[in-house]
């Protein structure tokens, strides 16, 4: 089942390769076409590899392992199920998933709100042993945030965060590097002074490995303006968001260098704004040390429906502009003089209750992914390096759903027995009709992840696996349990491990866990006991 390897990956590296001095761009190339075997990466491509050709194989099925229900939100976090607030954990890397730890309910102001998971960093080598293994971050109502151990639920470093912002929501600003925790929108009813109006909200921005703040920086309407609705962190932008669609960039850095006052270290004594206290300890918490006394340059300012997204190489970004002619139509520009791509106004021609979506693709290959209830058309950017030429969107492939030929029209018969043909307009993400709920990369397979529910199939939905560079249907998995479209799930592909976590009603989660099981070995079992009977 194992392909066979290449000529250099079989052959070790000549002599006279390995003792001339190379830098590391040599290395890495050379690391790449596998002459370096024993090295770590190459046995983790190449189990890879065989995992992937030992799931999409015909004898291979996926079974459903375990299930549990719970009266709380369910997450799954790198091959763990975290039920009841995350007080209780499962790890999914086993045959069968399995209790890691059960910790005791807590007191109110310990309900955990969200929550990151954190690896080991692989470049460094941390002063604290704790500092170097991977941990579960969260964010309680109490504005506490916490280091806790993933095996054991042990508690590793607590830090508290204020006592007059209530923070809930912890985000990445470059994964596994830098986050934040973003407090909730202070409203005019609930404040008692122009202060409080003013400030929407507040973000505190950390390092992850070691756990170091950054600086904490309050979001004013004197100084973004009066119709900010909204701020993200990422990849140090900081996006603003405005109540009139416009969206404003602006570096976190230059903010950093302009108007830090100065730095703070967690568990040490500070004097800021007037106040005394030890940073990160109750009550003191984490003051403010960035204060924007006024607007930032704008690195760039754009008018959209929903949002924008930048990638691509060299950058581009998508937009949907204003106006009710544009709705549904995404534009793909040059992000260097805004310039629209050749055929950059992607619009597919769908009637459904949600429109379509687009993003950059998640390998960082310069394509974009549009998803539609009946289409999937994934998007390449060709670009002359060099050049001042337009660049062009190009289509690499299309999946579309199977639909009858018969879905557009319904024939009736009167009382009197006449044949009456009459003109029936169905929704696109109709479930009589087969229907795209979502897409996903999963990076380690190199493959695509489709979500396809349609009420006529014996589960109701199923998950298709196509090739991530020509979109090829490679394998369908069916799922046992039907998709509810009026409930909010989600379906995870991990390895060999499905998760498929969904909401019931208004006060019920289910999770399901599948694994990878070979077909031959269970007819096998069949087949041994009836003989034995």
């Amino acid at each position: 089942m194992c392909s066979k390897q290449a000529t250099s990956q079989q052959c070790p590296l000549p002599r006279e390769v390995r003792s001339t001095p190379k830098n590391a761009c040599r290395y890495l190339d050379h690391r790449t076409k596998g002459f370096y075997t024993k090295d770590a990466g190459c046995v983790y491509r190449r189990n890879l590899t065989l995992l992937r050709e030992m799931l999409l194989n015909d004898d291979t099925t996926f079974e459903v392992v375990w299930s549990n229900d719970s009266k709380s939100k369910i997450s799954y976090e790198c091959g763990r199920l975290y039920f009841n607030n995350y007080r209780r954990c499962y790890t999914s890397q086993q045959a069968i998933p399995r209790l890691l730890y059960d910790s005791p309910r807590h007191l109110l102001a310990w309900k955990i709100d969200d929550a990151l998971f954190l690896q080991s960093p692989l470049g460094s080598s941390l002063p604290s042993p704790s500092d170097q293994k991977p941990c579960l971050l969260t964010i309680t109502i109490g504005s506490w945030l916490k280091r806790v151990c993933p095996q054991t639920g042990q508690m590793l470093q607590m830090v508290y965060l204020s006592s007059r912002h209530k923070y809930r929501y912890l985000e990445w600003d470059t994964a596994q590097e830098t986050f934040y925790a973003k407090s909730t929108q202070w409203k005019p009813r609930e404040a008692g002074v122009d202060y409080w109006v003013d400030n929407l909200m507040n973000l505190a921005v950390f390092q992850a490995f070691p756990l170091k703040i950054i600086g904490v920086m309050e979001i004013n309407k004197r100084v973004f303006g009066s119709t900010v609705v909204d701020v993200v962190l990422n990849q140090g932008v900081l996006a603003v968001s405005h109540r009139n669609m416009s969206v404003k960039l602006y570096s976190f850095h230059r903010i950093l260098q302009m108007f830090r006052k100065q730095d703070l270290i967690l568990g040490e004594p500070c004097n800021i704004n007037g106040s005394e206290g030890v940073v990160g300890e109750h009550p003191f918490g984490i003051p403010s040390n960035i204060h924007i006394t006024e607007a930032p340059p704008v690195l760039f300012e754009v008018s959209s429906q929903a949002g924008m997204q930048i990638g691509g190489n060299p950058f581009h970004f998508v937009y949907t502009p204003c106006g009710k002619r544009f709705k549904g139509a995404h534009h793909v520009c040059s992000l260097k003089d805004r310039t629209l791509a050749k055929n950059g106004v992607q619009d597919i021609d769908c009637c459904s209750v949600e429109s379509d979506s687009i993003y950059f693709h998640p390998d960082n290959s310069s394509r974009i992914i549009q998803h539609a209830p009946n289409t999937i058309n994934v998007l390449k950017i060709m670009t002359e390096w060099g050049g001042g030429n337009q660049s062009e969107i190009i289509k690499d492939f299309s999946i579309s759903a199977q639909r009858g030929q018969n879905a557009a029209s319904k024939v009736t018969v009167t009382s009197s027995g006449r044949t009456v043909k009459r003109r029936v307009y169905q929704l696109d993400d109709d479930p009589e009709n087969e229907t795209f709920r979502s897409v996903e990369y999963e990076d380690e397979l190199d493959l695509l992840q489709v979500v396809v529910s349609h009420r006529e199939e014996a589960g109701g939905a199923s998950v298709c696996l196509h090739d991530n560079n020509t979109g090829a249907l490679l394998k369908r998995i069916p799922l046992l349990e039907p998709l509810d479209e009026t409930f909010p799930h989600e379906i995870i592909l991990d390895r060999d491990t499905i998760v498929h976590i969904q909401q019931r009603n208004n006060s019920l989660f289910c999770c399901r866990v599948y694994k990878m099981t070979p077909r031959r070995m269970g007819s096998d079992d069949d087949g041994a006991e009836e003989k034995t009977r």
